[in-house]
């Protein structure tokens, strides 16, 4: 394999970049010849935000090519698909047939193998958990050629490190997923707004009872306002549900989206003053009246605009995203919202949850609150996240590595202390260490 050409990549947040030899296979005989030239790593759609799935000078294997179905089992609904396999292309071919992805993210735009490699969650985590628990198996191309089927029972220690493992095992091949069985595309849904965190907090109690849940926050919000937002809660909605106009067609694919940011917008457009006026658009938004709500709009309302990323120039941005405990909680949001106010980090899009039980290696999610924030990348960002890191650290908090850009080694560590196990896994696997990435070579996995 003549490697010769180099590509510029980067994550969603367009930050950082980095040079690499990209391949797009669509064989498993070309993934066997790039792995063994060593310092490899596989890529899908690239919506991981940072460095996940770039290899500075080295070599990065396209999945997106091998993405056939290979076996449904109707009555069961199980599927086999190849790893390049999407979300989107999941939802297309059978939501009309009744099934939906157990485990969605905010985004329809991933791979399978990425929903692997970064063990996505979605807004019913504390129901549903992460997306380990809608795997049944995979087969996965380890280091030395051979190709092995990984689950609960067989190489177990490989199945559950691959969850959150950042693809620095192998590359997974295929996968054997369970799907959920509905009556509709369509969700039945409340939103609540409330004025500050005491009342966030309330409500997230009082509407625990809702398998899915998510809220938006005023990233500006201070003083007795701070942590204002919407709450949006929601089940899946049944035929009988359903008003009649809504009967007609119960189970409605999404439209393709012909809305998109054609370039990179000005550093300048995104300021203080115009992320107040977004807040209160998105605050408008987001406090719909609507009782029922297409899939689409529920679970992947930033897939309408295509590129939106652009946004925010081409200095890129990051996403922060933490998970602490629920015990003391409630303080550390403060703390790290009033930090956030008076950073000068203009803060844009803050996604809160509540999160269930956790699972896996270095997998993120675990029960507490969990906070999202987008900040563009500017010269006193690097220095201000330290600041974040050390208070979500002291809490007994971690990030999330699936997002995560600017993270030094010494607190990942800290803040998963677990990462001796994986690595002891990652010895046994991958001993010559052929599987690297930019963020496994940043945190010393690989």
């Amino acid at each position: 394999m003549s490697l010769t050409q180099q590509e510029t990549l980067a994550g969603w947040g367009n930050y950082p970049f980095s040079s690499s030899y990209t391949i797009h296979p669509t064989e498993v005989q070309e993934w066997q010849q790039a792995v063994q030239q060593g310092n490899f790593i596989a890529r899908g759609l690239g919506r991981s935000y940072a460095d996940q799935a770039t290899n500075k000078n080295h070599v990065v294997g396209i999945a997106t090519k091998m993405n056939r179905f290979l076996h449904w089992d109707a009555q069961q609904g199980i599927l086999q698909c190849e790893a390049g396999v999407s979300l989107e292309e999941i939802i297309t071919v059978f939501a009309p047939q009744g099934w939906l992805p157990m485990i969605c993210p905010g985004t329809k735009f991933v791979t399978i193998g990425g929903a692997i490699a970064n063990d996505i969650h979605g807004k019913a985590h504390h129901v549903d958990g992460s997306f380990m628990n809608c795997v049944l198996s995979f087969t996965i191309l380890l280091a030395n050629g051979e190709i092995v089927t990984a689950s609960r029972t067989e190489n177990a220690d490989l199945f559950i490190a691959n969850f959150g493992g950042l693809g620095l095992l192998g590359v997974i091949l295929t996968a054997t997923l369970q799907l959920r069985k509905i009556e509709t595309t369509y969700f039945r849904q409340q939103s609540v707004k409330v004025k500050n965190l005491d009342e966030m907090l309330a409500a997230l109690e009082k509407y625990a009872h809702y398998n899915y849940s998510v809220a938006w926050i005023d990233s500006l919000a201070k003083g007795d306002q701070l942590g204002r937002g919407v709450l949006t809660v929601g089940n899946a909605a049944s035929l009988a549900e359903l008003p009649p106009a809504l009967q007609q067609k119960p189970l409605q694919l999404h439209k393709k989206s012909v809305l998109q940011v054609p370039f990179f917008l000005p550093g300048f457009v995104l300021n203080n003053f115009t992320v107040r006026i977004l807040n209160k658009v998105i605050g408008f938004v987001q406090n719909s009246p609507k009782e029922f709500i297409h899939y689409e709009k529920f679970f992947f309302p930033l897939d309408a605009i295509h590129h939106w990323n652009r946004g925010y120039g081409k200095r890129g941005f990051i996403q922060y995203q933490f998970v602490i405990p629920e015990a003391g909680g409630e303080q550390t949001l403060r703390t790290i919202m009033e930090m956030i106010a008076k950073s000068g980090c203009t803060p844009f899009l803050n996604v809160f949850k509540k999160m269930g039980q956790g699972q896996g290696i270095l997998s993120f999610p675990f029960a507490g609150y969990t906070l999202a924030i987008d900040f563009p990348v500017t010269k006193g960002l690097k220095a201000f996240t330290e600041k974040l890191d050390k208070v979500v650290l002291d809490a007994g908090g971690r990030l999330y590595l699936g997002k995560d850009a600017m993270l030094e080694p010494a607190m990942f560590q800290q803040m998963y202390p677990q990462f001796t196990e994986w690595l002891a896994i990652k010895q046994k696997y991958d001993p010559e260490n052929k599987f690297t990435s930019d963020i496994g070579r940043r945190l010393q996995l690989s």
